[in-house]
């Protein structure tokens, strides 16, 4: 099948043929028509497999009549990075050079200003991240009371990054009068609750089992010691024909440390993640993608929506934390046919982690070894958390805190206070005023002064009446 039998405009075809694609992918396939046909669409199928094309290209057709009133968007297309939203903006931009179509993209760290001139004039494709379109929206720059297609793209990863929030808040805006067309690369079951309260009769397209790796990708797994692991990254990246590869780490803060000491060691390395600017994302995906830098160390932000041609290599210098993003940090590479090979390196303590992804992808991970570098065995019960060389073992229990506490001893002292007799004398501590005066020299040592009396104390007092 090519695409000429798939109902698509000769207009549109042109377009296809000139970026190089004679052969839709299966998603695309079964995608396509029922795009075209108005039907919502709710479609499961691996990174990398062509889905944007599957809801790019008849979405451009259906648009092709008709004309953008002034922030009033025909169509919205969702996306969890940045990244993907300008990977978005430019495939419609490719396929839809031989139409009269305007975009516009709404993501974080772009001027606001620039954005709401593009949606004064009309928008027939509206890219956003959630977030920024929301923030559009309260201020009162943006309706959606016109979108006819709504696209939900990477809704897996929208529940991870904590977008559905927003995406919920976002269809409560639109018309009921809606095509909606939902894509994730894993079907878990709160996705699948978010599909039915999303779509409407829905035609499902699965072209491959939910989250299975692509067999053009050669995996290896490499157990060291924590402490050995840069070291076991760095032999790897000189023992492999490395043309350009993406090394995943778990936190933002690791993707720093990791970057700094590559380039300690003369790697020609980059980093890419969540807090860096977005001109500068940019900036630096631009020359990953120039060859100009060869390693690109980042965070799971650029797992989803980063197609880089020709990746040789993927380096998971950190086991993720949930199983499917293995698989779309692997799905980097082996793109269209051809080869990749990606690497995990991973410490005793990430058995567990290890076994949820084996059992995701339905086979085991072929274990290797690096010469020079000690292999360590994977604990899969989670009993060997400071068993690596270097770390901190638990601290000792002091002999004095495993004893029981003594009983507190009574005091006899407190207990015959408690028990005398309460002595009821009430103390005056001034004497009452006396109409008749007083005769110091009688009188007791004032307070204070011992036994000595200041003469002004001495001195008599008249009485009121002596006085009047």
């Amino acid at each position: 099948m090519d695409f000429s039998e798939l109902g698509l405009s000769p207009e549109l075809l042109r377009a296809v043929s000139s970026a190089g694609y004679t052969t839709p992918t299966p998603i695309q396939q079964q995608s396509i028509p029922h795009v075209s046909a108005g039907r919502d669409v709710l479609g499961c199928a691996q990174t990398g497999t062509g889905k944007t094309a599957s809801f790019a290209l008849p979405m451009i057709d259906k648009l092709a009549a008709g004309r953008a009133r002034a922030r009033m968007p025909r169509s919205l297309v969702l996306e969890p990075t940045r990244e993907l939203a300008t990977q978005v903006e430019a495939s419609f931009e490719l396929y839809g050079k031989n139409h009269k179509l305007s975009t516009a993209l709404l993501i974080g760290g772009e001027s606001f200003a620039d954005q709401e001139r593009k949606l004064d004039r009309g928008v027939d494709v509206l890219i956003a991240t959630p977030g920024r379109m929301l923030d559009l929206f309260e201020r009162g720059k943006i309706l959606l009371s016109d979108v006819r297609i709504l696209v939900i793209d990477e809704a897996d990863r929208m529940l991870d990054m904590g977008f559905i929030p927003d995406v919920e808040r976002i269809v409560g805006l639109l018309s009921k009068n809606r095509q909606t067309l939902f894509f994730s690369a894993t079907m878990p079951p709160e996705i699948r609750k978010l599909a039915d309260a999303f779509l409407n009769n829905p035609i499902e397209v699965s072209v491959a089992p939910p989250a299975s790796p692509a067999e053009t990708v050669t995996q290896s797994l490499v157990v060291v010691a924590p402490e050995d692991k840069r070291e076991a990254l760095r032999r790897l990246i000189r023992s492999e024909d490395v043309k350009n590869a993406l090394i995943f780490c778990n936190r933002k803060k690791d993707v720093d440390i990791l970057y700094k000491s590559l380039t300690k060691h003369g790697f020609d390395a980059a980093a890419l993640h969540g807090d860096m600017s977005q001109p500068k994302r940019t900036e630096t995906l631009e020359r990953f993608k120039r060859d100009e830098i060869r390693l690109l160390v980042c965070s799971d932000v650029a797992a989803r929506g980063l197609d880089i041609q020709g990746l040789s290599h993927v380096f998971n210098f950190d086991v993720p934390y949930h199983a499917e993003d293995y698989v779309h940090r692997i799905g980097r590479t082996g793109r269209a046919g051809r080869e990749g090979r990606s690497f995990t390196i991973a410490a005793p303590e990430d058995g567990k982690n290890v076994a949820a992804i084996q059992k995701l992808i339905k086979r085991d991970i072929p274990v290797i070894t690096i010469p020079g570098i000690p292999t360590e065995e994977l604990d899969f019960e989670g009993e060997r958390s400071h068993r690596g060389r270097g770390r901190r073992s638990a601290k000792p229990v002091r002999q004095e805190q495993r004893e029981p506490k003594r009983e507190a001893v009574k005091s006899p002292r407190r207990d015959q206070k408690r028990d005398a007799p309460r002595d009821t004398t009430v103390v005056t501590p001034f004497p009452k005023r006396r109409s008749q005066p007083v005769d110091h020299d009688d009188a007791p040592n004032a307070p204070g002064f011992g036994d000595h009396m200041p003469a002004f104390l001495r001195r008599a007092v008249p009485s009121v009446a002596s006085r009047g």
